[in-house]
């Protein structure tokens, strides 16, 4: 409503100065003042309906090489000797033109970078000279996973941390769910940002860049990546595969855990608590303190308690490694169990 009042206003000065410029009169009948006037309103709003549908970064960056083309077109016509020019060539004309050629000029190339021109990277400018950054963006699933919290605060990831704009309203949105669980993963994820955002190890950064015509959260995080030319931080499959195929490099958690795990070569022995039964018999199942599942041959027997055993295999899978062992303590006993009465001397 406000907004076509201040249409209505603009429509009624615009008529008010074509009538300076052309007062309007009945005898000859002249309304040249008043169409001057329309035409000047309907092209004031045709033009914000066309900035409307800019993005704040685009017009901000045309606007940035409007004023740098008209500052260097400014110079060259005071330092240029355009009063001598050759007959029939008017001076003015000639300021003109490259007045209106260097303001093009600025304006389209400034439009063209404008995408660049974002909060993060005026603020990196300004605080920090214009260095180059190595911007690391973070995934919704990375955010709930939580392992992100911790790497930070080891001090083993640098950089500056990007959490867009688009990746906070997911979140937000699976907090409000009505599904308790999706709720409470939401919640976590936001409780992990504020960690993060509170530590003193990286810095974080609220991107408002967003992709309108692009649906899908996963692709506008590659788009950003690749805006920012930064890396993504995820532990999901398959944004790994897709940013991988576009170019974009990713780090992922999973990959980073699964490398970070005891390298245990077979033949070595270890203490493992057997926590349950496994799927072959006599089978025990534990775990060792980084997750990784250690199944046990003749531990059965042994469930809840801590035993020593001997790793006789590893096996490497998608989800990470697995280690196969065996309970000496376990043979012997089944060993003892087989062993037949004697009955007589």
């Amino acid at each position: 409503m406000g907004t076509w009042i201040l249409r209505i206003v603009l429509v009624a000065l615009s008529i008010m100065f074509g009538a300076q410029v052309r007062p309007i009169t009945l005898e000859p009948l002249d309304l040249t003042g008043l169409f001057i006037g329309i035409a000047a309103a309907a092209l004031i709003v045709g033009v914000e309906f066309f900035l409307r549908t800019l993005e704040m970064s685009v017009i901000l960056g045309g606007l940035s090489g409007l004023l740098v083309g008209g500052a260097a077109a400014g110079l060259l016509v005071a330092l240029l000797p355009l009063g001598s020019a050759g007959e029939g060539a008017s001076p003015l004309a000639l300021r003109g033109f490259i007045v209106v050629l260097f303001a093009y000029t600025g304006m389209a190339i400034g439009a063209s970078f404008g995408e660049r021109l974002t909060l993060a990277n005026l603020r990196a400018a300004w605080f920090e000279g214009g260095q180059r950054h190595n911007y690391k963006i973070l995934d919704t699933s990375v955010i709930i996973d939580g392992r992100i919290a911790d790497v930070c605060e080891t001090g083993f990831l640098d950089g500056t941390l990007i959490v867009p704009q688009f990746v906070l309203r997911e979140l937000q949105y699976i907090a409000d769910s009505q599904d308790p669980l999706k709720r409470n993963r939401g919640r976590k994820g936001l409780d992990i940002l504020q960690r993060i955002k509170k530590g003193p190890e990286v810095r974080v950064v609220i991107s408002e860049t967003d992709f309108p015509d692009v649906k899908d959260v996963d692709m506008k995080l590659i788009e950003l990546a690749k805006q920012l030319n930064g890396k993504i931080i995820t532990n999901d499959f398959n944004l790994n595969k897709v940013a991988e195929l576009r170019g974009v490099q990713v780090l992922n958690i999973n990959v980073l855990a699964n490398s970070l795990k005891p390298v245990v070569l077979p033949g070595e022995a270890m203490k493992v608590f057997i926590l349950k039964e496994g799927k072959e018999p006599n089978q025990g199942v534990g775990y060792l303190d980084d997750g990784t599942m250690v199944v046990v041959d003749n531990a059965k027997r042994h469930l809840g308690k801590n035993i020593d055993i001997t790793v006789t295999s590893v096996l490497q899978t998608t989800a990470g490694k697995m280690f196969f062992g065996k309970s000496e303590i376990g043979d012997e006993s089944a060993g003892l169990e087989q062993r037949p009465r004697r009955t007589g001397p």
